[in-house]
């Protein structure tokens, strides 16, 4: 199974959901009658419209008969979505050090066409080195055992790959200036961390943008925020917003445009590409 493959099931699964959320609002079913239908709870119901849990293929049968849906190619393709939707993502098999909530995103980020991100504190988890990324995720987990460091500094290393993929993403990174000054690791490590930087600006996928300290306030006074857009028509853009112990996904039309706009301010505000590898260039001379 290919990372794209496993990255789509996550895309099906909140598509599929939001199918079904079409469907029974359009026969003015409610969550509770739906639920009752397959033996369920109503917010078993809301999570399944979401796109938060595996679907079966018996309960998705029998809300297709509630909501009407008697014509069996379009019970077919709906039931052949669940079955995509249920495929399990590369990154199941490092349960052991990561949340449930940053599962999703990392189907999502691997099936997205376009990432936009800005990064306030640190280097984007998408431009770490090895050793950078060892010593932003040991300062993070003070007193882990340095097993588990390992394990979470592979599945960000696995997670990279998307970028030089088959069907890479376009991906525009708008750093602020006090991500590169913020040291973590030793010199050596912040100076490797940089070439990287500017290697990976080079690739064509790759728009790389930094927010300087001279340019005072900005779009971005909110904090970090990753924008994610999909291939798939019937698919919203979806921001991700992460906190200290869970995550916020927002996909409503209203926040979608307010971070579309703060996003189109900020690479706007920004120095070019070219400045911004001429910035990194002198960063590296004083590093």
């Amino acid at each position: 199974m290919s990372a794209g493959e496993s990255s789509g099931s996550v895309v099906r699964r909140i598509l599929l959901g939001s199918q079904l959320r079409r469907l029974r609002e359009s026969r003015g079913i409610t969550r509770e009658a739906a639920g009752y239908s397959i033996r369920a709870s109503e917010s078993k119901i809301s999570r399944m419209e979401l796109g938060r849990v595996s679907f079966k293929a018996r309960d998705i049968e029998d809300l297709l008969t509630l909501y009407g849906v008697a014509d069996e190619a379009e019970r077919e393709s709906l039931l052949g979505l669940a079955r995509e939707a249920n495929v399990a993502g590369w990154w199941h098999s490092y349960g052991d050090v990561l949340p449930g909530w940053f599962q999703t995103y990392i189907g999502l980020e691997g099936a997205a066409s376009l990432i936009r991100i800005y990064e306030v504190q640190f280097v984007h988890g998408l431009l770490q080195t090895e050793a950078y990324a060892h010593a932003v995720v040991r300062r993070g987990m003070r007193g882990a055992p340095e097993a588990e460091i390992d394990r979470r500094v592979a599945l960000r290393l696995e997670r990279q790959k998307v970028l030089v993929s088959e069907r890479a993403p376009d991906f525009h990174a708008v750093l602020d200036e006090a991500a590169l000054h913020r040291p973590y690791g030793s010199r050596d490590v912040m100076r490797s961390q940089l070439r990287h930087l500017l290697e990976m600006s080079e690739h064509p996928n790759v728009s790389l943008q930094v927010m300087p300290f001279s340019f005072g306030g900005h779009a971005g006074e909110s904090g970090a925020f990753t924008m994610l857009r999909f291939p798939e028509s019937d698919l919203s853009d979806i921001i991700f917003l992460e906190q200290l112990t869970s995550a916020l996904y927002l996909d409503k039309a209203e926040d979608v445009q307010s971070y579309e706009k703060a996003m189109v301010q900020l690479r706007a505000d920004s120095p070019g590409e070219d400045e911004t590898r001429d910035l990194l260039h002198r960063l590296l001379q004083q590093a």
